[in-house]
């Protein structure tokens, strides 16, 4: 069999998960059956470009190690809204030390092994040292800790995992 167990299974759902999209919009876009025909011109085609407009979307998402549906959940910051890269000022007031480490890294407790490592790489991206140079002294030395309880969080919750 392709699989061996649940891992292999797991595996097989990711590739799947990956593909799959790329599949879909493949063969829409070559089929002839349309939602708008395409003997149509320029209208025809209208259809086609929003198929590979929502497969760009979807495989940005992807690969930044979010849902292409997190916008809509309001995972991003809120809304449509966008989370900005730099920390903000509220992000770095809080008492990292008592904080839950779920909650450090901005994931669920239900999340997988693959959503808390995007969740850790997009957090340190974000609280870089060299992302926050342009922030005052303050900020850097608080941007550091957060930093430094992102890292101790994930340590955690890797060990958990294992």
């Amino acid at each position: 069999m392709w699989y061996k167990g649940a891992k292999g299974w797991l595996t097989g759902m990711l590739v799947l998960k990956r593909f799959l999209p790329i599949l879909i919009a493949v063969l829409y876009v070559l089929s002839p059956v349309d939602a708008m025909p395409d003997f149509l011109p320029g209208l025809g085609w209208l259809d086609d470009l929003i198929v590979l407009g929502v497969l760009a979307w979807v495989l940005f998402a992807q690969q930044r190690g979010q849902s292409p549906w997190d916008v809509f959940r309001g995972r991003m910051g809120g809304g449509w809204r966008h989370r900005s890269s730099s920390p903000r000022p509220e992000d770095l007031t809080a008492d990292f030390s008592t904080m839950d480490p779920y909650t450090l890294l901005e994931v669920s407790h239900r999340a997988s092994p693959e959503e808390i490592k995007a969740a850790y790489k997009r957090a340190v991206a974000r609280y870089h040292p060299d992302k926050v140079t342009h922030l005052g002294k303050e900020f850097q030395e608080l941007a550091h800790k957060k930093l430094l309880a992102i890292q101790q969080a994930y340590e955690i919750l890797q060990s958990k995992s294992h």
